[in-house]
């Protein structure tokens, strides 16, 4: 019998009203957004940020960097206190600190402040966002829920790939005279909504069995993701230094003494930070194994493209939007026809996926090996749908399936974990890019230069595909009802 309840006095999962449901997906799945937005979104404003506030080279480098390792370091601890405290209550919390966030994001001055603020969303990003796929969990069951997966992978290829096009749009608008104040400020209604909408129709749960927090777990494990976390962000900028290899070794050893505690801390009392019983499980361990992959993939080809359709193509940033566009609406795409399809096709959605993309790639590297520079527009982006596609179809398909098989009871402590192998999987990418693209092509390379370096990172995409393909063999051959 699963020991997860629902506190706020409405019907337990599966049983609640259709429309108190629904507004529940939305609520939370805006929320998921705003972090994919504002992951991202930042980059496209990075010139005028740095000519309003006179932001250093290394200040600037951190207004993005802030937020993902803060977000990165935190999301274990954040699912766990969703666990223990009420997800609901961890959700709305974190929310509003992220909307406060962001409104100092929008008022600074400097780039002290705005560098802070950053910090500060990124850390209520991590409270925020593993209540999303728990609470998708507690409150759907069967094909609802895989629906539910569905939209949740689509949100997430949309506001990831969306969020550079937002940011470019709203800096170049100019509202008010706030210059790129906007892509930070928008977050304000939308969400001052999102708190009063969850006030209302979020469910309460929790795991009851739950004893208290796990202090020098919090410690360790937060300490061996920035070891690692922090190199891999700014490392391949400074070629990799030895300094930077030694603490992502000395990060590793620390992650090895994070597991003995939490053994031992299972064993003593049973209120570790993270449950180890989830592993035991061959589709949890093998789905977040896919989901680091996964990220890896992403943080390679997308920043790859992006270099290879501005500086190797020479399309503008205005004219390299369709093509973000066009991952986009191939994202959305895969990830509905995801979540349509009936519980028995299970891993095979997100195989196909990885296979769509591999045989999309593959017919891309051919494209530009034949065309270089002088390759159309029309056919740098048209690929990306296919691609966008199967992306929809791997994100939708691994939430469901990796997280579809635990127990209620364990569900922010799941999702914090899988969330976490997506940021450190994204981070590994960028700073395989310096490896597999920058050694071919170094800043400040042009026309075929570049052009060349991305085919040939096309070819160790492809390879990562395979494994992560082979990977999900681990997942079950049919979501659990």
């Amino acid at each position: 019998m699963s020991t997860d309840t629902h506190t706020s006095g409405r019907p337990r999962a599966g049983a609640g009203p259709g429309r108190a449901r629904t507004i529940t997906l939305v609520v939370v799945l805006i929320a998921e957004l705003m972090n994919a937005l504002d992951g991202s979104i930042v980059y496209t404003a990075l010139p005028s940020i740095q000519a309003d506030t006179g932001a250093s080279s290394a200040a600037l480098q951190w207004i993005p960097a802030a937020y993902t390792l803060t977000f990165a370091l935190a999301l274990i601890t954040g699912g766990r206190l969703g666990d223990l405290c009420g997800r609901k209550r961890i959700f709305l919390v974190g929310t509003g600190v992220f909307t406060l966030a962001s409104l100092l994001c929008g008022v600074a001055t400097g780039p002290e402040l705005l560098i802070a603020a950053r910090a500060v969303q990124g850390a209520a990003a991590a409270a925020m966002v593993p209540q999303v796929l728990a609470t998708i969990h507690v409150t759907f069951d069967g094909e609802s829920r895989a629906k539910a997966f569905g939209l949740y992978g689509m949100i997430m290829s949309l506001g990831g790939v969306l969020g550079p096009v937002l940011g470019a749009a709203l800096t170049s608008a100019d509202l008010f005279g706030l210059d790129w104040r906007p892509i930070f400020l928008i977050n304000l209604p939308i969400g001052l909504a999102t708190v009063l909408l969850g006030l209302r129709f979020l469910p309460e749960s929790r795991d009851r069995q739950a004893r208290r927090l796990d202090p020098l777990g919090m410690v360790l494990s937060s300490a061996g993701l920035l070891l690692i976390a922090y190199p891999l962000t700014v490392g391949g900028e400074r070629h990799w230094p030895a300094w930077s290899l030694a603490m992502a070794a000395a990060g590793v050893l620390v992650l090895a003494v994070f597991v003995a505690q939490q053994r031992a801390k299972t064993a003593k009392d049973g209120s570790a930070l993270v449950a180890l019983s989830l592993f035991r499980g061959k589709a949890f361990s093998g789905g977040l194994a896919a989901q680091l992959v996964f990220g890896l993939v992403s943080g390679v080809f997308l920043l790859t493209w992006t270099l290879f359709m501005q500086e190797g193509l020479g399309f503008s940033p205005a004219g390299f939007a369709p093509g973000s566009i066009a991952v986009s609406i191939g994202g959305m795409a895969g990830a509905m026809l995801a979540s349509k399809v009936t519980v028995r096709q299970a891993r095979r959605v997100p195989q196909a996926g990885a296979v769509l993309v591999a045989v999309t790639l593959v017919g891309y590297h051919l494209l530009i090996t034949a065309q270089g520079t002088a390759l159309p527009f029309a056919a740098a982006v048209a690929p990306m749908i296919l691609f966008g596609a199967g992306f929809g179809m791997i994100g939708a398909g691994l939430a469901g399936l990796t997280l579809g098989q635990v127990g209620h009871e364990e569900a922010g402590s799941a999702s914090g974990l899988f969330n976490t192998a997506m940021q450190l999987g994204t981070a590994l990418g960028i700073a395989l890019a310096s490896v597999v693209f920058f050694t071919h092509a170094p800043a400040g390379s042009h026309g075929a230069t570049v052009t060349g370096a991305f085919a040939g990172t096309i070819w160790y995409v492809t390879g990562a595909l395979a494994v992560m393909w082979g990977l999900m063999f681990l997942l079950p051959r049919r979501a659990r009802g």
